[in-house]
């Protein structure tokens, strides 16, 4: 599943092609959003602007009407000139919002619904998260206060709640935890108010980082996510991935493990991240 600084990015380049434009063309197979469309007609608005929360993407049209969509595991937006050839297949656009300039093509989106503010402001899967960890105004202290809420859960499990703090996923979950030198099988409740504090500045600092490479300001893309900070493709990352190998920094061999109900995969560093007690 995408991750937030990927929704973030992604939201960053619609929002530079589309930001201002008016939409000439809207083409839909979803049926629902289809019957949206015939009674409040998507062309000839304006697009007002494209954000991201958490990991949902927004789409906002002059008019009151909002685009929200969720890739999940397998779903995806592209930006294509008029006349350019796509990269997917054409049985696999759900969702094609067209300007003059370009085209937004929202490939195996498994959600996409549109909706006024009103109905924007209820949705059940916003409304329910947490701190966004690459908004500007990120809460911290209300972050800290949700993972708390959570006192037996593992704090692997714990980083990936949504309605905790929005933005980690998987690859990143291990990632963070190694830099914060936390063991992700403790629990919330082993964790210090200041463990806790540093655990969520780390989070933030990991998505902002993920996130500014691919700015306007970046000379160049060296491509995937670098929390080691070296150029090395093959050396991006401290943990993820690198079951067996010996740790950049000790040279332990990296664990794999499994938790939550998905047995979604966790590594970690067993020397850089100890239990309580260092056993």
């Amino acid at each position: 599943m995408p991750e937030g600084d990927t929704i973030h990015r992604a939201a960053s380049n619609l929002h530079r092609a589309l930001a201002g434009e008016t939409v000439v063309r809207f083409e839909t197979v979803l049926p629902p959003l289809a019957r949206v469309d015939a009674d409040r007609p998507v062309a000839g608005r304006t697009v007002e602007g494209v954000s991201a929360r958490g990991k949902h993407l927004l789409v906002r049209f002059s008019g009151d009407l909002w685009l929200r969509s969720h890739l999940r595991m397998n779903g995806s937006w592209h930006l294509y000139r008029p006349g350019e050839r796509w990269r997917r297949p054409r049985d696999a656009m759900r969702v094609l919002v067209e300007t003059r300039p370009w085209l937004a093509v929202g490939f195996d989106l498994p959600v996409a619904e549109l909706l006024d503010a009103r109905g924007l402001a209820r949705q059940p899967d916003l409304a329910r998260l947490g701190p966004d960890l690459l908004a500007p105004d990120f809460d911290a202290a209300e972050a800290e206060r949700r993972l708390r809420a959570r006192p037996a859960r593992e704090v692997g499990e714990a980083l990936l709640d949504q309605g905790a703090l929005a933005g980690v996923g998987n690859e990143l979950k291990s990632e963070i935890l190694f830099l914060a030198g936390v063991d992700p099988y403790r629990t919330v409740a082993s964790l210090s108010a200041a463990e806790l504090a540093a655990l969520v500045t780390v989070a933030r600092r990991v998505l902002l980082e993920a996130v500014a490479p691919y700015g306007a300001s970046a000379p160049t893309w060296l491509g995937g996510r670098r929390t080691t900070g070296r150029s090395n493709p093959d050396e991006r990352l401290f943990v993820y991935g690198r079951a067996g190998e010996p740790c950049r920094r000790c040279g332990a061999a990296i664990r794999l493990g499994r938790q939550g109900p998905g047995a979604r995969v966790t590594y970690h560093c067993p020397r850089c991240q100890p239990p309580p007690g260092g056993g």
